[in-house]
């Protein structure tokens, strides 16, 4: 384990997330209200709501630590502000997938993460909808799934696995990017199929389940606060997280724009196989038929 983290601290994190989850449930029974953050970005008094409770939470369990989270714009600008000292940075997303949560679709979820030393560590993420609880990472050399954590299930391993017939040839690829990549992706993989669903964090949970080969993620939006869990879980699980040139995941200051906290670079979530087979042609046919921003 990582300096000063403990089993009874997970332990307090699952409930905590679990009970976000619960709330966020209950608050769109009784009526939200949607605001517009930007373009194609949308924010409710729900999300608002849950990332105060969470926020408020970790800043008294872990006051040495910095917490960022999506909907306090204060809390950004702790990024970058101690890059001598690294300290150990909390990043929250209180509703991962807000179009789904608004539509009443199941595919959103609640997200914690632990960045150390530029390196994503321990991640949570819990579905309201399905009642599965995610969580682990290297600080605890471990990944652990709470299905139906409102029974008060105890927690068992992650059935973590590579795809094998069909699922080898599915990737994860959001609308948008099939729209502007879609085409250069399939010459690169023939046989592939599309799909997506709405959370970041769920979208990875697939490919670490092997239920796809691969998540690519091209339009550079994403911010701290949804990779740092899921890929904390991600590289415990082995999955590899690139870039298409093949470059880490970087989480150092200068890999992050630090007025917007998103990544620099395009990310890819993927088995290894899929790194070695499909990576560098996925590269060359987008690079010959359009920009990747």
């Amino acid at each position: 384990m990582t300096s000063n983290f403990a089993p009874e601290i997970n332990q307090k994190i699952c409930q905590l997330v679990h009970e976000a989850g619960q709330k966020a449930m209950h608050l769109r029974e009784i009526g939200f209200q949607v605001d517009q953050k930007g373009f194609d970005d949308y924010v409710t008094n729900v999300d608002r709501e849950l990332d105060i409770f969470l926020s408020q939470r970790f800043q008294d369990w872990f006051p040495n630590d910095v917490v960022i989270s999506e909907e306090n714009t204060d809390s950004i600008a702790l990024w970058g502000k101690s890059p001598d000292t690294k300290p150990r940075f909390w990043f929250i997303d209180p509703i991962d997938g807000t179009d789904d949560f608004i539509h009443g679709r199941e595919f959103y979820s609640v997200m914690v993460g632990l960045l150390e030393a530029d390196q994503p560590v321990m991640g949570w993420v819990y579905a309201p909808k399905s009642d599965r609880l995610y969580f682990g990472g290297t600080a605890i050399n471990n990944l652990y799934l709470i299905s139906e954590a409102s029974q008060g299930n105890s927690p068992q391993a992650l059935d973590v696995c590579p795809p094998i017939g069909k699922s080898c040839d599915r990737l994860i690829v959001s609308k948008k990017d099939d729209i502007a990549y879609g085409n250069a992706i399939r010459l690169a993989v023939p046989s592939v199929e599309f799909y997506s669903l709405g959370s970041f964090g769920l979208k990875v949970m697939e490919v670490v389940q092997g239920r796809a080969s691969a998540y690519i993620y091209l339009n550079r939006r994403v911010k701290l606060w949804d990779t740092v869990g899921p890929l904390a879980i991600a590289k415990a699980a082995g999955l590899v997280c690139c870039d298409l040139t093949g470059q880490p995941v970087g989480f150092g200051y200068g890999d992050i724009d630090a007025d917007k906290l998103t990544h620099n670079q395009v990310i890819i979530v993927a088995w290894q196989k899929f790194i070695d087979e499909y990576r560098e042609a996925i590269y060359q046919e987008i690079t010959k038929s359009c920009t990747v921003m």
